[in-house]
């Protein structure tokens, strides 16, 4: 099986709310509300790569000391296994902006069940309701 290397990050306000996005139509997995993120490129660090991410997703500039590891998923799906580092920021430039077409929701970490995510992405949410509330 396959294994595909993602990074996601709880983006956290000073209201200590939690930024998710939805799947836009057309997408694997579409209509389900995930932490922002995306694929590692070969040879790239994970930090590197939510930079990246998130400057292109949300118009938002992260810096490396700015993102703190919390915790990690690990799926299998049918076709591959997903290994996803997650990160918390509560610090970056810019203001979040959908440059991809994709919802945003600003959430409180005990509301996150209430939003279908990915199988891969409700096992984290724990682990933010214990750092944040």
């Amino acid at each position: 099986m396959r294994l595909l290397l993602v990074v996601a990050v709880a983006l956290v306000d000073a209201d200590n709310r939690v930024l998710i996005a939805r799947r836009p139509e057309g997408k694997q997995l579409a209509g389900l509300w995930e932490f922002p993120g995306g694929k590692i490129d070969p040879g790239e660090r994970p930090e590197d790569a939510l930079i990246r991410e998130l400057r292109e997703e949300l118009a938002i500039d992260v810096k490396a000391p700015c993102l703190a590891p919390l915790s990690f998923a690990s799926h299998a799906y049918e076709d591959f296994h997903l290994l996803m580092p997650l990160y918390i920021c509560r610090r970056w430039t810019g203001l979040v902006t959908a440059r991809e077409g994709q919802a945003l929701k600003w959430v409180r970490p005990n509301a996150l069940r209430d939003y279908p995510m990915p199988p891969a992405d409700a096992p984290l949410i724990p682990a933010l309701i214990d750092l944040l509330v």
